[in-house]
């Protein structure tokens, strides 16, 4: 029996599912988010997909994870650049269109909070969930909540400077380590060097493995500055697991092997944490968007009033 729907609103697909009493998702679906049509078109893809999964699945609540700067207290995305939005009461629009009661998550802390409930943070107390894509983020997770902040900022670990003076980042840095280290910025560097164009991060790294020596420098240059980040995230939130998701995290021992060593090697008094890889892949946005649902239901958490 349904329980739950969820979505997960990304840059280029919205990911939907459904789950059962447990929270844990058993059907998904996706649809293409096309941003480049704009803000309004964005929402109403969103909604139209919601009430999709809710007509199919009669379902008792909702969740939704949303990219960007988001107020899960107030239920609001106070700024999702890639989508457009701004300031949009996004929980409240989505509770009135199913009436429904709507749970509103950040994309990276429902990732989190998925990988500490049933996936690669199952069992730790503390851990930093990094997913490293096309940008980079992190969720600190303690005692199974993700640290928001006190401006619901909390986590972006991809804008913490590596590289002083280095590549311009389109927050107005320069040197943030998603300049660096990102899938994105991998891909980005190789062709710079090389003049070649259509390689993804997971070409460099495979070219890497192979000897191009181009391949190695770009991606060692990525491993250094993510150990630089995560050095400094050790020291400050003394983690006991480390959980790195995103599709680097599929690259294996060619990427999780250096890292580990880059780590320890900048590791004086703090304690190195397990570096693991995490388990629920792209789906774990979706998935921390239904567990927020369930939790809704099972913790009789305050929801907006819907109207109908």
């Amino acid at each position: 029996m349904t329980r739950v729907i969820a979505l997960d609103v990304g840059g280029t697909y919205i990911k939907g599912g459904a789950a059962g009493e447990d929270g844990v998702l058993r059907e998904t679906d996706r649809w293409f988010t096309g941003a480049e049509r704009g803000p309004d078109a964005v929402l109403e893809t969103v909604l139209s997909a919601a009430r999709e999964l809710a007509d199919r699945h009669r379902p008792a609540a909702a969740g939704i994870a949303v990219p960007g700067i988001v107020d899960e207290t107030a239920g609001a995305v106070v700024l999702a650049a890639n989508l457009g939005w701004h300031r949009l009461p996004v929980r409240d629009w989505l509770a009135e269109e199913l009436g429904l009661p709507v749970a509103l998550g950040h994309d990276v802390r429902a990732g989190g909070l998925a990988e500490a409930r049933i996936g690669a943070g199952r069992g730790s107390r503390d851990f930093l969930f990094v997913p490293v894509g096309t940008g980079i983020a992190a969720a600190l997770m303690s005692d199974g909540q993700a640290v928001t902040g006190s401006h619901a900022r909390a986590g972006e670990l991809g804008h913490l400077v590596v590289r002083p003076g280095g590549p311009a980042c389109p927050c107005g840095g320069r040197g943030c380590l998603e300049t660096v280290a990102s899938a994105a910025a991998i891909a980005r560097r190789y062709t710079a060097a090389t003049g070649e164009g259509g390689v993804t991060a997971k070409d460099v790294g495979e070219r890497a493995v192979a000897g191009d020596q181009t391949a190695v420098m770009v991606w060692n240059e990525a491993i250094e500055a993510l150990a630089d980040a995560l050095t400094a995230a050790i020291t400050l939130l003394d983690p006991e697991r480390i959980v790195i998701g995103g599709g680097l995290a599929r690259a294996g021992d060619p990427y999780f092997a250096p890292l580990r060593a880059a780590v320890a090697e900048r590791l004086t008094f703090q304690t190195l944490p397990q570096l693991l890889p995490a388990q629920l892949g792209h789906e774990a946005g979706c998935q921390g968007a239904a567990l927020l649902a369930h939790d809704l239901l099972a913790h009789d958490l305050p929801h907006p009033k819907v109207s109908r």
